[in-house]
Formats: C-alpha cells, sequence, structure tokens
C-alpha cells in the first residue's frame, strides 16, 4: 500500500456517540453495487464525508451531477441533498464519515469556522494527489489503526485526529484538482441543468412549459427524456424536490405549516398536504409531531 492511500477494511465500522449527541462520529467502511442504488437525493442533520475508494461512480448534490473518480472526497454540510450513483458491475468500495462536532469552544470559534470551509464551496469535491492527498489521510488511516485496539482514549484520540483531517484539508484547499466534467451525451447533461435550476429554484412556479422555454426544448421530448435520465417525471421530481425541503423546515423551525407549504412553491395549502401525504406517509403536522417526539425538533433552522 503507497502511503497517500486509505486504509480499509470491508464491513468495519467505528462509531461515537449518536447523531443526537453534539459530538458524534460514524465511519462505515463498506461498498454499495449498482443494484442499492438510491431512488432519490437525501439529507441529514449532520456532515457527511463520502470517499471513493474504486474507479468510478457519479455524485448528485441538490440536482447536480458529478463525476467521481478514485480518492475523490465529497463534503456535504448538513440538509445538502445529495445520493451517490454506482456503475453497473461489481461492488464499489467507499468510506463514509457522518459526523457532528461543539463549533462553539469559547476562542476557538473562527477556527472552527475556517476548519469547515471546504463544505461550503459551490462544488464540494476534493481530489488531491502525492503528498497532499498523504497529509490528508494520514489521520484517518491512524483514526482507523487506534479503532482496532479497544481503549477509554479512543474517543478523545479520534476526535483530535480527525480535527487534525479537517484542518489538513482545509489547509490543501489550493492543491485541489477537482474539475467538472460532461457526463452522458447532450440531452443527459442539459436534463441535470434542469434538476439543477429545479433545486434553486423550488419554491417558484415551475411548469413543463415554462422548463421546455428556457431550456429551449420541446414539452413532449422533455418529459420523455427527463423520466428517461432521472426515473421521474417532471411533475413527481419538482415535488419530491419541495416535500424534502418541506421536511427539513418542519424539523427544524417554528414556522405554521401554511407558510412553509407557501414557501416550498406549493399553490395551496390543499396541494401540501396531499402531495406530502402521498409521499411522506403521513400529514405535515403528523410528520412535525413525529419528529419532535423523537428529539429531532429545534427551535430555530440551522443551516
Amino acid at each position: 500500500m503507497l502511503e497517500s492511500d486509505l486504509l480499509y477494511e470491508q464491513g468495519y465500522s467505528v462509531r461515537i456517540n449518536t447523531p443526537a449527541d453534539p459530538l458524534f462520529y460514524y465511519f462505515d467502511y463498506d461498498q454499495r453495487s449498482h443494484n442499492i442504488n438510491m431512488e432519490f437525493q437525501h439529507d441529514h442533520d449532520f456532515y457527511e464525508i463520502h470517499i471513493l475508494l474504486d474507479s468510478r461512480a457519479t455524485h448528485i448534490i441538490e440536482g447536480n451531477i458529478h463525476a467521481l473518480r478514485q480518492y475523490d472526497i465529497v463534503l456535504l454540510r448538513p440538509f445538502r441533498l445529495h445520493m451517490t450513483q454506482y456503475p453497473v458491475g461489481p461492488p464499489h468500495k467507499r468510506l463514509i464519515i457522518n459526523f457532528a462536532v461543539p463549533t462553539n469552544t469559547p476562542g476557538l470559534e473562527t477556527a472552527h469556522k475556517n476548519m469547515l470551509l471546504p463544505f461550503a464551496e459551490e462544488v464540494p469535491i476534493y481530489r488531491l494527489t502525492g503528498e497532499p492527498r498523504r497529509a490528508v489521510f494520514a489521520p484517518l488511516n491512524a483514526i482507523f489503526t487506534l479503532s482496532h485496539d479497544v481503549s477509554p482514549l479512543n474517543p478523545v484520540l479520534i476526535h483530535s485526529l480527525f480535527q487534525q483531517f479537517l484542518c489538513a484539508l482545509t489547509q490543501q484547499r489550493e492543491m485541489n484538482s477537482y474539475v467538472l466534467e460532461e457526463i452522458g451525451n447532450a440531452t443527459m447533461q442539459k436534463i441535470y441543468s434542469i434538476t439543477a435550476c429545479i433545486h434553486s429554484r423550488y419554491s417558484s412556479e415551475l411548469t413543463l412549459d415554462s422548463i421546455s422555454r428556457e431550456f429551449y426544448i420541446s414539452p413532449y421530448y422533455l418529459s420523455h427524456q427527463f423520466k428517461a435520465v432521472t426515473g421521474f417525471t417532471l411533475t413527481e421530481y419538482i415535488q419530491m424536490t419541495r416535500v424534502r425541503k418541506a421536511q427539513q423546515l418542519l424539523i427544524h423551525t417554528r414556522h405554521k405549516i401554511s407558510a412553509i407549504a407557501e414557501q416550498c412553491g406549493f399553490n395551496s395549502f390543499s396541494q401540501f398536504n396531499r402531495i406530502f401525504n402521498k409521499q411522506s406517509g403521513m400529514s405535515p403536522s403528523a410528520f412535525r409531531k413525529q419528529q419532535a417526539s423523537s428529539g429531532a425538533f429545534a427551535p430555530t433552522l440551522s443551516y
């Protein structure tokens, strides 16, 4: 193994605390294949890092599709809709890191903010080689090795090493060589331009006719190709995006449900109720109550 490689053991995991705790880590060393690709993008209220350990895959972030190569690092801040797509063939190895860290330690607030800057980038994907990659992966490999020994000090040591990893990543920002690549044919590229548009303008009025005019494509052709590329009709995709955004607001704000419906682009409260019920299996009010009882509710929006 080269020094710049990442240590890996299939099926291995490391966990410290739970997602409900202020400090939380979950390192998941596993593999995924094409037949268990997610149906639609998801989000969560903690940070996530995806490191591809095999040849290639794609990652969709808020409707934008990105090509991944081996050792690319995808950085996802809380509440960012995303999903990974793996190609047909053998399972692909990957490391997923879910985490939450306190950022309000007196005297360290600015440092913590800078440490998390890579997650705020428009394209939050890092591609490093050589010494920069070695410097970034070294703390992760130290965590992997350390975690195989049982010690009451492990949570503190792992937390310290992971902060070293985040700091190293921030320090190597100028060495990031990731570039956007065209994926698929011209039609596929246009469809993903449209999905990105939906995610950025879900609160506005979006129709087949208006999108067709904006992207210079016939309504019939758009309808057919959108379903072929994404697996959803255009209307289904818009509705699913709006419902995901509404779920975030229901959990993390005290906004009135009627205001959330309007904020997420629904034409009426009855339409919102009907579509939300269909996709979530319960009403918006029942969803909010369920999340509150599980401890997920917070008084203010945290993203």
